[in-house]
């Protein structure tokens, strides 16, 4: 967590990796969503050529998605403590399915 807060000022990537409602329901601002399930599928939506910083609820999910990045080849980092560290270290969270 004490790294994406840095990371995310500066315009750091951010897949969230929950499901749909748990996103709606909020998430980092400018996170984009991407299923784990959907990740396989999905993969050619996350940038490459920089660190990505995977994020869930509260980091099982994104331990196995950062895993299948790294195993492609991405630059990934899971987000310790998850959305629920994001709160709690007071960071701002965007409701809705909008990204921002």
């Amino acid at each position: 967590m004490q790294e994406l807060i840095p990371r995310h000022a500066e315009g750091a990537v951010v897949v969230d990796v929950r499901e749909p409602d748990e996103y709606v329901d909020g998430h980092v601002p400018g996170a984009a969503l991407i299923p784990m399930n959907d990740l396989a599928a999905r993969m050619d939506e996350v940038p490459r050529g920089q660190p990505v910083y995977v994020i869930c609820r509260s980091g099982a999910r994104s331990l196995t998605s950062t895993a299948q990045l790294i195993d492609a080849g991405y630059e990934a980092y899971s987000v310790a403590g998850g959305t629920l560290g994001w709160i709690a270290a007071g960071q701002p969270i965007v409701l809705g399915t909008d990204p921002r």
